[in-house]
């Protein structure tokens, strides 16, 4: 008897498929969210480096180049006192992401405490602050905001505490509703039939899985800050002038609106890119979390 001799075999088209299969993933890869992430890359680069972008000084006064149309020297155009505002739209960054991070930060700090309070306290606990949420809730943000600014002055940090306050009842009712849903599910009830304790059952399974949405709703949460804040910078409730705030900036083109387009058009386009970019940032998270769940 024969014995045959086993070679391997060759695919000729393995090598072009493999390549093919390769190019298929790369292709696959969201340009949406590959967008996004350069949009917030580029402003948090301005929001720490802006010299790396720009080279001119945002404080720069040029009265005879004011109001200068977007052109080669000056891409974004000049404003009424001749500063250049491309320079003070990056410089802007700075301000307009602080306020975003600093109040989605306290929005969610304050959000985290009531929601977990409202789904793991008893029932007049819960009824007591969900009644409280739902009449904050009730108040529309800009309305809070305002409020609180025209008590205690605009500033920085008064923005950034009147968007955080406006914003929590929002999240914490959503923490709650995470919590209480977590709480009840079979994987928390068969920890306790196992002899876990409380604090070990809220510590591995409850907290984990209830502020996992966290890391979306953040990021959800920074672009709309700043629509927030550029809105009471618009209403005069703002950082004063001469600040590149994008707020500020469009505060100070209104009045020359009809004569130089540029002074509102550009730093919206900075504060609608941000908060889309923002916003696809968070939802293509949350759907991989979500996949990942599922």
């Amino acid at each position: 008897m024969s014995t045959a001799t086993l070679t391997p075999q060759t695919n000729p088209a393995a090598g072009p498929q493999s390549r093919f299969r390769r190019g298929a993933r790369f292709r696959s890869v969201p340009l949406a969210p590959a967008v996004s992430a350069a949009v917030v890359l580029f402003f948090v680069l301005a929001a720490v480096a802006p010299q790396l972008l720009t080279i001119r000084d945002p404080f720069a006064i040029d009265l005879a180049g004011a109001l200068q149309a977007p052109g080669f020297q000056h891409p974004f155009g000049t404003d009424q006192s001749g500063r250049d505002l491309y320079t003070r739209v990056v410089y802007g960054a700075r301000e307009s992401l602080l306020i975003g991070l600093g109040a989605t930060g306290l929005a969610i700090g304050i959000a985290v405490v009531l929601g977990v309070a409202a789904g793991l306290g008893g029932r007049w606990v819960d009824g007591l602050l969900s009644r409280s949420l739902e009449v904050l809730f009730a108040f529309p943000v800009l309305l809070l905001a305002m409020l609180f600014v025209t008590i205690y002055g605009p500033s920085v940090t008064t923005q950034i505490v009147a968007v955080g306050l406006g914003t929590a009842p929002g999240y914490a009712r959503m923490i709650r509703g995470q919590v209480l849903a977590v709480r009840n599910s079979g994987y928390v009830e068969a920890a306790h039939a196992l002899g876990h304790s409380r604090w070990t059952v809220l510590r591995r399974h409850v907290f984990p899985n209830a502020m996992r949405p966290l890391v979306a709703v953040v990021t959800l949460g920074i672009g709309q800050s700043i629509v927030w804040a550029s809105g009471l910078a618009f209403l005069g409730l703002g950082v004063a002038p001469p600040s590149p705030e994008w707020g500020a900036l469009l505060d100070a083109g209104r009045m020359f609106v009809t004569r130089a387009w540029w002074l509102e058009v550009m730093p919206g386009l900075a504060i609608v890119a941000i908060a889309l970019a923002a916003t696809s940032l968070g939802r293509f998270i949350q759907k991989k979390l979500e996949g990942t769940q599922s």
